[in-house]
């Protein structure tokens, strides 16, 4: 087993309503999708989002799509037309959950890396020779 920032294992998205934070995990190959459903969880995301006091953290799992769904409510200071912060959106959010330390096994991780190169390989900026 070792230990990665999420990051090495998935992407994130994330979107705003209101107070409301929306970030979605993307596992980037199956092989990880029971570490990010054992490790990604409401109460570790609440612990990284303290700072900001949330109110609820739903987490909503999509295992056809190896992603998982977090909506984090009362994190941006009252939203876009509200909040004074830099980011009152919440997009850069995402990279705070992407920090996350999880636990992988060495074969999972091995196959994340693979198929990262082969898309790599197959990237239309690869194509073009700007990668």
């Amino acid at each position: 087993m070792i230990t990665v920032p999420l990051h090495a294992i998935a992407h994130a998205r994330s979107g705003d309503k209101g107070n409301r934070l929306n970030i979605a995990v993307i596992a980037h190959h199956a092989a990880v999708w029971d570490a990010l459903v054992e490790q990604v969880t409401e109460t570790r995301i609440a612990a990284l989002f303290a700072h900001r006091r949330p109110t609820a953290v739903r987490r909503y799992l999509l295992p056809k799509l190896h992603a998982l769904n977090l909506v984090i409510d009362d994190v941006l200071e009252g939203g876009v037309n509200a909040a004074l912060n830099l980011d009152g959106h919440g997009k850069t959010l995402s990279f705070l959950v992407l920090t996350l330390p999880v636990t992988v096994g060495e074969d999972a991780l091995a196959a994340v890396r693979a198929g990262l190169a082969a898309q790599a390989h197959r990237s239309p900026a690869n194509a073009l020779g700007l990668a």
